[in-house]
């Protein structure tokens, strides 16, 4: 009888999932338009009565993105007031849309990475999978590998897309 070698385990290569740093809070979008008069015009006295009496309690442990969608001209320091409401209630919150808050969320947790970990190693970053990870975490990762990996590729460690191989010197 044969025995079956599996040379992925011996190949020495690495597999970093990216779906490991996926935020699992949930995401809430909080629109400026709601405290606009008329959907055109923020009027500074009201908008502070907003700010006071909102519930800041519903943004609890959740990941928030700060838009206005309404085509208005919305001073800074308003979405300024909104970030000081939100901090030490939220889990985190940015201005933006929520691709750009997943983003954010995937950059936040990716610099905790020790790049180090991996110097001259080959590393695979799996592909395919159950959670929702943007084309950006993959850019990220990438960006923050090149300079220490020998090799990067795509995919699953049986089957994977050549990304980059360092020169031999």
């Amino acid at each position: 009888m044969e025995t079956i070698v599996n040379k992925v385990s011996q190949s020495g290569i690495l597999t970093f999932n990216l779906e490991e740093y996926f935020d699992s809070s949930p995401r809430i979008i909080f629109d400026i338009k709601q405290c606009l008069f008329m959907g055109l015009i923020l009027k500074e006295k009201d908008f502070r009565e907003f700010i006071k009496t909102h519930d800041w309690l519903q943004y609890q442990s959740k990941n928030v993105s700060i838009i206005c969608s309404a085509d208005a001209i919305v001073p800074t320091w308003a979405y300024m007031l909104i970030a000081s409401k939100l901090n030490g209630i939220a889990n985190y919150f940015i201005f933006g849309n929520l691709e750009m808050l997943e983003n954010a969320l995937f950059q936040k947790a990716l610099a905790s990475v020790n790049i180090e970990d991996y110097r001259d190693k080959k590393m695979v970053i799996k592909g395919c999978g159950n959670l929702p990870v943007p084309t950006y975490a993959y850019v990220e990762i990438t960006r923050l590998f090149l300079p220490v990996a020998s090799s990067i590729m795509y995919g699953e460690p049986c089957s994977t897309v050549p990304v980059f191989k360092k020169k031999a010197l």
